[in-house]
């Protein structure tokens, strides 16, 4: 088993009254997408400005590939925080030299690679323009640029799409991918589940200071099945609704001539095989499909208790 490139074990965080973090432990595979995810004010920036160093937990312990977290490692690290952060009266150019250089870049190897990260994204022009000049999404693309400029081994993005539209949302999801191909190990915080679903290996999710679930996201999904299924058919409805008896409840039917289209959910211990005996002689099947839950379901139905 490889060593994670971040571990937290039972991490708790405390601002006066304010419990932050309590008693949390993550860990964090190399090579993977890392979902933290979470209502506001769950608990999710305080862990995010431990791994930076930014503050220190009060009790429990940090690991960085290993090792007990260290102010050095955070040249490893790559940050991109919800409230972007560039220096609004400078030039494009001129400030993303300066960050990439406080990042331990040398300005030869500095310049080269802004270039070429500016061809990628077709933003040659914004080289001399102030950032105050760009909007929203073209000064997070400038945010995201001297985020990965270094190479970090590990790449925190916490709602990297904000502010852009479908095309650059595609775009800087694209890059994300080809940063993990390339190596790199990447945490998200964000309130999209879609993205979670599309991108996600693992996930951890935190709810007033506490850590509530964690695993990888198709464990998880396959955790909170409720086996319930899809289906369509050619027969009669009222033949097919006998059939089912006892054995499954059905949410939800819709019939056009003699095409139906039902959702159910089987009861008690009886199995698809079940199912299948009982309707096959008086309906001819077209497709039959379970109903995985999203993340956005499973969030919801984690989370809403404490959030009604």
């Amino acid at each position: 088993m490889s060593v994670p490139i971040f571990e937290a074990r039972d991490i708790t965080k405390v601002y006066g009254n304010y419990v932050a973090l309590n008693n949390v432990s993550i860990k964090v595979e190399k090579g993977s997408i890392f979902g933290l995810l979470g209502p506001n004010g769950a608990g999710k920036t305080s862990l995010i400005r431990i791994i930076n160093q930014i503050t220190v937990p009060d009790q429990g312990e940090a690991f960085f590939n290993g090792e007990p977290l260290k102010p050095e490692h955070v040249s490893r690290i790559g940050y991109l925080p919800e409230e972007r952060g560039l220096y609004r009266k400078m030039q494009v150019g001129e400030q993303c030299m300066y960050l990439a250089q406080l990042k331990g870049l040398d300005h030869k190897t500095a310049k080269l690679k802004l270039r070429n990260w500016f061809e990628k994204f077709e933003i040659q022009g914004w080289w001399n323009k102030k950032v105050e000049e760009l909007s929203k999404g073209m000064a997070q693309k400038v945010q995201f640029i001297v985020t990965v400029l270094h190479e970090p081994e590990l790449l925190i993005f916490d709602e990297p799409f904000t502010g852009f539209d479908p095309v650059n949302a595609n775009l800087i999801r694209d890059e994300i991918l080809e940063l993990r191909r390339n190596g790199s190990t990447i945490i998200f915080s964000t309130h999209r589940m879609e993205t979670v679903e599309e991108l996600c290996d693992s996930i951890a999710l935190i709810n007033k200071s506490q850590k509530i679930l964690d695993g990888k996201v198709a464990d998880i999904k396959r955790e909170f099945r409720t086996n319930t299924y899809k289906m369509e058919f050619n027969g009669n409805m009222l033949g097919f609704t006998n059939a089912l008896w006892a054995g499954a409840e059905l949410l939800d039917r819709k019939q056009v001539d003699n095409h139906c289209t039902v959702t159910l959910r089987l009861a008690g211990n009886n199995t698809v095989n079940n199912l299948f005996a009982a309707i096959m002689p008086i309906c001819e099947i077209i497709s039959f499909n379970e109903v995985i839950p999203s993340m956005s379901d499973i969030f919801i139905r984690t989370v809403q208790p404490d959030i009604q």
